[in-house]
C-alpha cells in the first residue's frame, strides 16, 4: 500500500507540472504575466514553508551552495512557465527533456563525475533528438527559432543543474533544499518580472478590486497545487528506488502532450514525434543506467 501511494505521490507532481500550462495560460489572458505569476506562487509557497519550519533559513550559512541551488531552480522556472505559456506546449517539453544529457556535462565539473562510454553514447542520442525537433523547413540549421525554444532549452539546463546540485546538497535538511527552490522563484521570476517591466515587454501587475479578484484566487490555487505537488514528490521519491521514481516522473511527458494536444496549444508531426522518441529514450536509458535503489523513509 506504501508503494502505491508513493507512486501516486509522483504522479501527482508529474500531472501537477504536466497541466500547469493551462492554469498560466489563463492567468495570461486576465493580464497577469508569467513571470509575476511564478514569483507570486512561489513566494506564497516560500512564506508556507517557513510558517511550518521557520529555521530552515540559517542552512544558508552552513551549506553555502544552496545560494546556487537558488539561483538554478529558479532560472527553471521562470524560463519552463514563460515557456509553455507562449510557446507550442509539447516542443516545449521535449526540449526541456534534453535536461539528462545537460547532467552528464555538468557532473563532471561538480560532483568529478567523469563521462561514461554509456553516458556519452545518451548524450549523442539526445542531441540528435534536439536537432531532428529543432530542424524547420524555414532554416538550413537545426537552430532554436523563437523565444519558447530558448527558454525551454534553458529550462532543462538549469533544472539538470537544479539536480546535480541537490546530490552535491545531499547532507543538507530537506527543508533548506525546498526553501531554496521556492525562494528561487521567487526571487529570480520577480527580478526578471522587474526587468522586463522596465523594458516593456513584461506589463504591469493588474490592479486588484471587487471586479477583478478572479486572478489572485488563480495565483493561490496554483501555489496551492505546486505545495501539495512538491509533497507529492518528496514523499513519493523517499519511497520509491530512483529509477522507479523517475519513470514515474516521466509521464510528465505523456500529460503534458496529451493535454496541450487536446486543448490545441501543441501539435504533433512526424519530425516532432521522432526527436521527441529520441530525446525519451535518452532519459529512459539514463534511468536505466543511473537508478539505484533508496531505504525506505522511517
Amino acid at each position: 500500500m506504501a508503494s502505491l501511494l508513493a507512486a501516486l505521490g509522483l504522479l501527482v507532481n508529474a500531472l501537477v507540472w504536466g497541466v500547469s500550462w493551462w492554469p498560466f495560460r489563463q492567468l495570461e489572458a486576465l493580464g497577469v504575466h508569467p513571470l509575476w505569476a511564478t514569483a507570486m506562487i512561489y513566494l506564497l509557497a516560500a512564506v508556507v514553508l517557513l510558517i511550518v519550519r521557520p529555521g530552515t533559513w540559517r542552512a544558508f550559512a552552513k551549506f553555502p551552495a544552496l545560494w546556487v541551488l537558488l539561483v538554478a531552480a529558479g532560472l527553471t522556472n521562470v524560463s519552463f512557465n514563460w515557456a509553455v505559456t507562449v510557446g507550442d506546449v509539447v516542443r516545449v517539453v521535449l526540449l526541456f527533456y534534453l535536461m539528462p544529457a545537460w547532467v552528464v556535462l555538468l557532473a563532471w565539473p561538480i560532483l568529478g563525475e567523469r563521462p561514461t562510454a554509456g553516458s556519452l553514447a545518451r548524450l549523442g542520442l539526445a542531441l540528435a533528438g534536439v536537432v531532428i525537433v529543432l530542424k524547420t523547413d524555414n532554416s538550413p540549421w537545426p537552430w532554436p527559432n523563437a523565444l519558447p525554444d530558448y527558454l525551454a532549452l534553458m529550462a532543462g539546463f538549469c533544472f539538470a543543474l537544479t539536480n546535480v546540485m541537490l546530490r552535491k546538497l545531499g547532507s543538507a535538511p530537506a527543508a533548506a533544499g525546498m526553501l531554496a527552490m521556492f525562494a528561487g522563484g521567487t526571487l529570480m521570476a520577480g527580478l526578471a518580472a522587474l526587468w522586463g517591466l522596465y523594458s516593456g515587454i513584461v506589463p504591469a501587475l493588474p490592479v486588484v478590486s471587487i471586479t477583478s479578484i478572479t486572478w489572485p484566487l488563480w495565483v493561490g490555487g496554483l501555489s496551492l497545487m505546486f505545495l501539495v505537488a512538491n509533497f507529492g514528490l518528496q514523499y513519493g521519491a523517499a519511497r520509491l528506488s530512483a529509477n522507479t521514481g523517475a519513470l514515474i516522473m516521466l509521464s510528465e511527458v505523456v500529460f503534458a502532450s496529451g493535454s496541450a494536444v487536446l486543448l490545441g496549444a501543441g501539435t504533433v508531426t512526424p519530425q516532432t514525434l521522432l526527436g521527441g522518441t529520441l530525446i525519451v529514450m535518452a532519459s529512459l536509458l539514463s534511468v536505466w543506467a543511473h537508478g539505484r535503489p533508496t531505504a525506505p523513509a522511517a
